[in-house]
């Protein structure tokens, strides 16, 4: 089997996908307009700034979660249940045309995500 098949320990995919979340969420707040050229002009500019900041926030949770013996179980909680979301929204509203299809980028990613979350190290999964 290749290198890829190897699990990863779960406090790695806390630290990455925090990261992957602070950054996603930061950059609509430090730079709206590159941002909407990416994803598609927004009407609700409160909204987008919102959803950015929540998405910062989980980043913040998750990377400080990585660093705490017990902290994996909750990013891992955190990331499955913020990715499994933002998966579910890629994939009802980009084909409604409410979402530019860019979106579907983020969906790869939420999918990855998962798929990382689920095939963490056994030893430091959470089971519950």
């Amino acid at each position: 089997m290749g290198r890829s098949s190897l699990p990863v320990p779960t406090a790695t995919i806390a630290a990455a996908h925090g990261v992957f979340n602070l950054v996603g969420g930061l950059w609509p707040l430090v730079h709206l307009r590159s941002f909407e050229w990416v994803f598609g002009p927004k009407t609700d500019e409160w909204l987008q700034m919102t959803t950015g900041g929540l998405l910062a926030g989980v980043g913040l949770t998750q990377l400080a979660a990585a660093a705490d013996p017990e902290g994996p179980r909750h990013a891992r909680r955190v990331g499955l249940v913020t990715a499994v979301t933002l998966l579910a929204v890629d994939l009802v509203y980009v084909p409604k045309r409410r979402l530019r299809p860019t979106y579907l980028l983020d969906a790869a990613m939420e999918a990855a995500w998962i798929a990382a979350w689920l095939r963490g190290t056994p030893a430091t999964r959470d089971t519950r």
